[in-house]
């Protein structure tokens, strides 16, 4: 059986990659080793205040932004949403804590652990769920830190550069593939692309229809 590819865009700060991750846990169960996920960041709220401020500058600001959260939270029973979110954490921009994972992907690869996703989980739930600003550099190692992160490793490769180069190279990534937000699920070489809240039977439709191993010449239906 083939394994097929998928390339994962997501913004750290964003409510419906928050709720989408049940979706994506459930699809690593369901298809196993028969599915690979590489995980990329794409830039929804690299500066949030330009975005809050402007889109929502006359539907109550960060209020407004709140109370739209927490809607959209409360459609999905598997999320919990705390409700001061955007009200008194409010991070600079998703950059920053980017970064700081995707040095910890780095040092994960170095290691050979799955740790990467968990801490990526952790710093979504940190925002989301306990309302800590994960620009902060402390809230940064804190989250990390539960989760057996070397510190001291992600300081040293952000300090030669390395994870600012992998972090560009994913928002280049999702500028040629022509993202349009987050989260985006990206299959077949760039031919099939799913994007925002978009439901698990049709995520699933997507992936079954590659793992049948179409003829060269057989055009997906997907």
């Amino acid at each position: 059986m083939p394994q097929i590819e998928i390339t994962y865009f997501s913004d750290l700060l964003c409510i419906w990659a928050y709720v989408s991750q049940a979706r994506i846990d459930a699809i690593k169960e369901k298809f196993g080793d028969s599915i690979l996920i590489k995980y990329r960041f794409c830039s929804v709220f690299g500066d949030t205040a330009e975005k809050i401020e402007t889109n929502w500058r006359d539907k109550g600001g960060y209020r407004g932004f709140n109370a739209h959260l927490q809607q959209v939270a409360a459609r999905f029973p598997h999320v919990r949403l705390h409700p001061d979110v955007w009200l008194t954490a409010r991070p600079a921009s998703s950059a920053s804590p980017h970064l700081f994972v995707k040095a910890v992907q780095q040092w994960a690869e170095q290691k050979n652990t799955d740790v990467f996703e968990k801490v990526a989980w952790a710093f979504r739930r940190a925002f989301f769920l306990d309302c800590k600003d994960i620009c902060d550099w402390k809230t940064q190692c804190d989250v990390a830190r539960q989760h057996g992160v070397d510190i001291e490793a992600v300081e040293r490769l952000i300090d030669n550069g390395a994870p600012y180069a992998c972090l560009m190279a994913d928002y280049q990534h999702a500028d040629k593939l022509r993202i349009e937000g987050s989260p985006s699920l990206v299959l077949n070489e760039g031919r099939q692309k799913l994007y925002g809240n978009v439901g698990f039977r049709l995520i699933l439709a997507n992936i079954q229809e590659l793992l049948r191993e179409p003829r060269a010449d057989d055009a997906s239906w997907c």
